[in-house]
């Protein structure tokens, strides 16, 4: 009898152990994490966009694309919170790029470099990516990961993610010959999704000989003038929408949806007479210019 009592006892902590344990569970936000094979989106998007995969013939910019990377997985997780981007390239001897730099200077963005041999082929990004995904997974840090890439290598960091119940979201871009993503890796995730070129276009441009804002003469902008600029065009674009779109916009603050940040963008480089691609600092000041006129409204 006293067995019975004692069994049952047991029993009754450990369910209420595992009550507890199922009510933090559901209290914990998911949070989620975009992994960038930027060798992958540099090949991709420059054949889909300008038709051609050398970087020397045009200009990415990755700092509004992240921003678009961003916005589309808030609206594919609404339920989740971004945990970073990271960004996935190249350089020698592992050195960062200018453009690196910049890249890593953007908030909630990480990059992580593997080496690039004598052909520029990019070595150990792969291992780099499956060491973030598994690591991330395995500490419950992730529940969903948006992956951009498309080499067959790219499956085993999926099979880890997913060994510890994380589970893979596929992302490319469309490809006019068939396609640039391998089918075992097609095969393993558990979503897949296609941006088209209507999605890369704001971000794609051919280089031309054409002078540049710079070379024109133009001196570069203070901060705060951009920033000024910042809120003359949010001042506009409210005009135009009205309340409604910046209630539908604040609770995205501090990023901007992809269409939006580009329409800052255009805008503010006419207003200023100077180009503001790749430099980080400013597009942020310009951010920061928008999101504060927004909020004085509100």
């Amino acid at each position: 009898m006293n067995d019975e009592i004692e069994i049952s006892a047991q029993l009754e902590r450990a369910n209420g152990l595992l009550e507890r344990v199922l009510a933090e569970v559901a209290r914990t936000p998911s949070t989620h994490a975009i992994f960038v094979d930027a060798g992958y989106v540099y090949a991709a998007a420059g054949r889909l966009a300008v038709g051609t995969e050398d970087r020397r013939a045009f200009d990415l910019d990755a700092e509004g694309l992240i921003e678009a990377f961003i916005d589309k997985a808030r609206t594919l997780f609404a339920d989740s919170r971004l945990l970073r981007v990271y960004w996935y390239d190249g350089a020698r001897r592992r050195i960062h790029t200018v453009e690196q730099q910049s890249i890593a200077e953007l908030p909630d963005v990480k990059v992580r470099l593997g080496n690039l041999n004598a052909n520029n082929q990019q070595k150990g990004v792969d291992s780099l990516i499956r060491t973030d995904l598994e690591s991330l997974a395995r500490h419950r840090a992730i529940s969903d990961a948006a992956l951009v890439g498309g080499d067959e290598d790219l499956v085993s960091a999926v099979e880890a993610a997913q060994g510890y119940g994380a589970r893979v979201h596929l992302w490319g871009i469309e490809a006019s010959d068939g396609r640039n993503q391998a089918e075992p890796l097609l095969w393993e995730v558990d979503s897949q999704r296609t941006f088209d070129l209507d999605f890369f276009k704001p971000y794609v441009s051919r280089r031309t000989a054409a002078m540049s804002y710079e070379t024109a003469g133009t001196p570069r902008p203070a901060r705060e003038d951009v920033r000024f600029v910042g809120a003359q065009v949010a001042a506009k674009w409210l005009g135009a929408r009205g309340r409604e779109a910046l209630v539908d916009l604040l609770p995205g603050h501090p990023y901007l949806p992809g269409s939006v940040d580009q329409e800052l963008l255009v805008e503010a480089e006419k207003l200023l007479a100077y180009s503001l691609r790749g430099q980080s600092d400013l597009r942020r000041a310009l951010r920061d210019g928008f999101w504060e006129h927004l909020r004085t409204q509100y």
